[in-house]
């Protein structure tokens, strides 16, 4: 499970981020809503923690932002805003939960459980294909495919994308830990085994290469 924390207040988010390391989950922390917007661009998450100080909304307006870009991310709202209007506004713009500071740790994590436990499913249905996050499991017109370790990531991160150019570098900073240690020929390492793993027994066409700006999932596309 992979949570973005958008946080202006310093020690907080690196309170937040070690936290939640000790809990199991992979964390970014955004310091400001600009970053904020790069990672959601780049990358998958299960869960946001937005703070917000209020009154003025427009910092809310990430919300929509988060939910396009996948509405299976739970937002969770973090502020020092102690009326009812403020969680009412931040609810209604989209907010899945509205926690006040200072933060009771305890009652957060079990709230972020609970929202990953009951928040939206994360497989992807594709006409007879499925793929399966969680399990890492690929099913198609009912028998699984092998397929594991980074080619299943890119080939997941793609499917969350479909019918979007993304680059080897975004590719990267989604999928890889420390992306900076390895080459961009690991990600044609990885489309290569997805081709021959899936697309040709399958007489498929999951991914298609865009010449000099990336990778496309394009499924369902057969092969002429």
């Amino acid at each position: 499970m992979r949570v973005l924390i958008v946080e202006d207040e310093v020690a907080l988010s690196k309170t937040l981020s070690e936290k939640l390391t000790e809990h199991g989950y992979q964390n970014d922390i955004a310091e400001n809503l600009e970053d904020g917007r790069y990672y959601i661009d780049i990358r998958n998450y299960d869960l946001v923690l937005l703070g917000w100080e209020g009154p003025d909304t427009t910092r809310l307006n990430i919300i929509q932002d988060i939910k396009n870009n996948s509405h299976k991310t739970s937002v969770i709202v973090i502020s020092g805003q102690k009326d009812k209007e403020s969680e009412i506004k931040a609810l209604k713009l989209g907010a899945d939960d509205f926690i006040r500071k200072p933060l009771d740790y305890d009652i957060l994590f079990v709230r972020i459980e609970a929202k990953l436990r009951f928040g939206a499913s994360n497989i992807i249905e594709i006409e007879d294909l499925i793929i399966n996050p969680e399990e890492e499991k690929i099913i198609y017109q009912g028998n699984e495919i092998e397929l594991k370790g980074k080619p299943f990531e890119v080939l997941t991160h793609l499917a969350m994308h479909k019918d979007q150019i993304v680059s080897k570098e975004q590719l990267l900073d989604a999928i890889w830990e420390e992306p900076e240690l390895v080459t961009p020929n690991v990600i044609e390492v990885a489309i290569n085994q997805i081709r021959q793993k899936m697309d040709k027994p399958l007489d498929i066409t999951t991914i298609e290469t865009v010449r000099r700006r990336g990778y496309r999932f394009c499924f369902p596309k057969k092969i002429s």
